[in-house]
């Protein structure tokens, strides 16, 4: 046996929840805003990254006219590459110059000084390291105690030169270090003969001093020649060269 119940139907109101004030459901949806996305800026429509654009023309406008005109100009461009000088006369070495004042000082009775007016220290430097590298050669390594000799003989030839030739000494420091440098030849040549000559003995001390007496004589003209009006002083000035080139022949003989 079956019982019917009647239910009474739930009627919602339109508004929203059962039982809730159409106040605060108002309220409480402006509390429940979605929250908004953070501001952003607008993003141009044609986005591109600036260092790596591009701007290709037509091939004329880099050329700035025809093919004949970008012909021309890349000649001139060549022409004046080829006038420009070479790096070793930028840096004021001249080789044919060294070689012509090096060719001078090998024979000493005539020593042409035309060459030495123009002075430079590329040709001394050059004859320092060949020094050098012989005293390295034969076990002494003797790099500062040349220089430091080279440097105190051409103070000490300057000054003895200005003091001998008074107010008419025209030789400045540059050119006497050129000249004392240049002269060195016979002491190289000496120090890459003693690597075959034997230990001791006197033909090694005789043949020091041809080359000693060589580079004194060399050093005398070309310091007479070079500054005018110390030919009455030549004696002196040849003992100082000989002082200066004993010293440096002792560091090859011991």
């Amino acid at each position: 046996m079956s019982m019917e119940f009647n239910v009474p139907p739930v009627i919602f109101p339109s508004g929203g929840n059962p039982g809730v004030n159409p106040g605060i459901a108002g309220a409480n949806l402006q509390q429940r805003r979605v929250p908004t996305a953070p501001f952003q800026p607008p993003r141009p429509s044609s986005f591109s990254i600036p260092f790596m654009s591009f701007d290709m023309g037509p091939a004329s406008s880099s050329f700035g006219g025809p093919i004949g005109v970008g012909g021309v100009s890349s000649a001139s461009s060549a022409g004046n590459f080829e006038d420009e000088e070479s790096l070793l006369d930028e840096l004021g070495i001249h080789p044919d110059q060294i070689w012509a004042k090096t060719k001078s000082i090998l024979n000493p009775f005539r020593v042409n000084p035309a060459f030495h007016k123009d002075s430079d220290l590329s040709g001394p430097i050059f004859l320092y390291l060949s020094f050098c590298l012989f005293q390295l050669l034969a076990g002494k390594i003797q790099f500062g105690v040349i220089l430091g000799w080279i440097v105190v003989s051409s103070v000490f030839l300057y000054v003895v030169f200005n003091m001998l030739a008074g107010r008419d000494g025209n030789l400045d420091l540059h050119t006497c270090t050129s000249v004392v440098g240049y002269c060195m030849l016979p002491v190289v040549i000496l120090s890459a003969l003693s690597l075959f000559l034997p230990q001791g003995g006197p033909m090694r001390f005789v043949i020091a001093g041809v080359f000693v007496l060589w580079a004194t004589r060399a050093c005398t003209n070309l310091m007479v020649a070079v500054s005018d009006g110390v030919d009455e002083h030549r004696g002196l000035v040849a003992y100082a060269c000989l002082l200066i080139y004993s010293l440096f022949s002792l560091l090859v003989i011991f």
